[in-house]
């Protein structure tokens, strides 16, 4: 990852470059215009000096004919016709000759035309050098006639007079420009032409001026920004250093603040902060002792009780305590339930529900002068965990409830009469007393299933649970076996006491008619089989013999209680 400066730099050169790289193209652009206007400037200035000095010579070879022409002897020759001495005096002057040309003259005798002299200019390469003194240095000068060189080079060139335009000759390229037709000689043109590389050598070197400028510049704004990034980092450092000694708890850390610049008044609103931070800290730290304590205390009791009584008593207490309030009280359905300090003192009042679901354990009132949205916080906290308790104590009743008593007829289950069991004959061997007890089976009960539906059959059951819970004195035990299968647990009784209070049980269900679906009066019998301690001393031994009775209750004809004859102990 890049540093700050580095992004600040890159950033700083990013926005720098695009207007950079506008101007670049338009100096580029601009560099370009302006060698090529400049050199067409030249050509146009030596092209103007070359046609001046074109008419400059005109001019003289006219006046050089007009004296030939005004020559007497000339004139005799003419009207004489002597050629040799027409020759002889023509050829003192360059060029001179009898006929039309570029300055020509007509020779007059007495208003009669005798003929007419010339002077021509000859067009090469030595007239082209002397008229091309107004060019540049390897610039050049041809002279072209219906598009192809005549004088000063070979080739073809295509230009419209006067407009300056690229063209090649042979193997190389130039800037050419072009005169309109001159008047003599009919259908010529001057051209001048200057070197292409050499306008293409001086926008590169331009280029190159502009590039150097360019990058100049981006240093420079490198240099700056970095400098800038350097100095911002530097203050940003000096608070990031504070901030981490604050976060690692040392608030008296404070950062140095100069100037009268943004950051230092950040400076400044860090160090108030700072400040405030200590003195909050303090007095948070005292607050969060004493709700600690609070908490804690609170939830020792919540895990060490399910008692709602005593967790009504923990939560009043605890949340006086964590907010600091006068007095608390939790009122239930019929009342009052538990209280702490004076909670009729204070003019403020919090009632809390203690409500989860379906479940409605009351509310819980705090009084106080005054409450803080941290005390009012808390307050809430403990009344919402302390729900929690309460339903967990409501369920864990319900739970044990259900692992201990059977759930159609409310006694005890099979499981509850085992323990039951088990610990009453602890108890006797221990202290050599007797424990009887009896099973209990209803006679024919699937007719009755089958005769009036299972519904019918579980009223049965529970009118026989009745029975036997109306028989059993409060110290026994009466439970579901299994299915139409009942057992009582009898404690300090023997065989022939257990055997009566079997007789008397079945003599109760025997009496009881019970209402059907159909409105018919349903009466049942029931077989018990009884068994005793010290004649079967192991569980597993009473109960066989229990059951054993119970089986010969059942062949001997139903309806009857038969008592275990022998012992099956081990």
């Amino acid at each position: 990852m890049f540093s700050f400066k580095v992004k600040l730099v890159l950033w700083f050169a990013l926005l720098a470059l695009l207007p950079l790289a506008v101007a670049f193209y338009g100096y580029d652009t601009l560099a370009k215009r302006s060698e090529s206007r400049r050199v067409d400037a030249g050509l146009e200035a030596g092209l103007r000096a070359a046609v001046a000095a074109y008419g400059t010579r005109l001019d003289a070879a006219s006046r050089s004919a007009q004296q030939r022409a005004s020559d007497p002897a000339l004139q005799r020759a003419l009207r004489d016709g002597d050629r040799k001495t027409l020759a002889r005096i023509l050829d003192r002057v360059p060029g001179a000759h009898l006929g039309d040309g570029p300055a020509s003259v007509t020779v007059f005798d007495n208003g009669v035309v005798l003929g007419r002299v010339s002077v021509s200019i000859p067009v090469d390469a030595r007239l082209l050098r002397s008229l091309a003194g107004g060019l540049s240095d390897g610039d050049r000068l041809v002279a072209v006639r219906d598009g192809r060189i005549v004088a000063g080079g070979s080739g073809r060139l295509t230009l419209a007079p006067e407009r300056s335009a690229r063209v090649r000759l042979g193997e190389k390229q130039y800037r050419g420009l072009s005169t309109q037709t001159l008047p003599e000689p009919r259908g010529l043109s001057l051209v001048a032409l200057a070197p292409q590389q050499g306008i293409d050598a001086a926008v590169r070197a331009s280029e190159r001026r502009i590039i150097s400028a360019l990058l100049a510049s981006l240093i420079l704004i490198g240099i700056v920004t970095y400098l800038l990034g350097r100095s911002i980092v530097r203050t940003l450092r000096s608070f990031a250093d504070a901030a981490n000694a604050i976060a690692f708890g040392r608030l008296g850390e404070r950062v140095e603040v100069s100037g009268s610049d943004e950051f230092a008044e950040l400076g400044n609103a860090f160090n108030r902060m700072a400040a405030q931070l200590e003195s909050r800290l303090a007095e948070l730290e005292t607050e969060r002792n004493r709700v600690r304590d609070a908490t804690a205390r609170f939830g020792e009791a919540l895990v060490a009780t399910h008692d709602p009584a005593q967790l009504m008593r923990i939560v009043v207490e605890s949340a006086v305590e964590a907010t600091g309030a006068a007095g608390g009280v939790v009122f239930g359905r019929n009342g009052e339930l538990a209280r702490a300090g004076d909670p009729d003192a204070g003019s403020e009042r919090l009632a809390f529900p203690l409500r989860v679901g379906t479940s409605d354990f009351g509310s819980l009132v705090l009084a106080s002068e005054n409450f803080g949205a941290d005390q009012v916080e808390t307050a809430a906290s403990l009344a919402a965990q302390v729900v929690v308790a309460l339903e967990n104590a409501r369920l864990h009743r319900m739970v044990e409830r259900q692992a201990l008593v059977d759930s159609l007829t409310g006694l005890a289950n099979r499981r509850s009469l085992e323990e039951s069991l088990r610990s009453e004959l602890a108890r006797a061997a221990r202290f050599g007393d007797s424990v009887c007890v009896v099973l209990a089976d209803l006679d024919d009960f699937k007719q009755v299933n089958d005769r009036y539906g299972h519904a019918a059959g579980d009223e049965v059951l529970k009118a026989f649970a009745s029975a036997l819970r109306a028989t059993v004195r409060e110290s026994d035990v009466a439970g579901r076996w299994g299915g139409e299968e009942f057992a009582l647990v009898l404690s300090g009784t023997d065989a022939p006491g257990g055997a009566r209070l079997a007789e008397r049980a079945r003599a109760a269900i025997a009496a009881r008619q019970v209402p059907m679906p159909n409105g018919d009066l349903c009466s049942v019998t029931a077989s018990f089989g009884v068994a005793a301690f010290p004649d079967s001393r192991e569980l597993g031994d009473i109960l066989a013999a229990a059951d054993s009775a119970l089986y010969a209750a059942k062949d001997a004809g139903k309806n009857r209680v038969v008592t275990a004859t022998r012992s099956i102990t081990t």
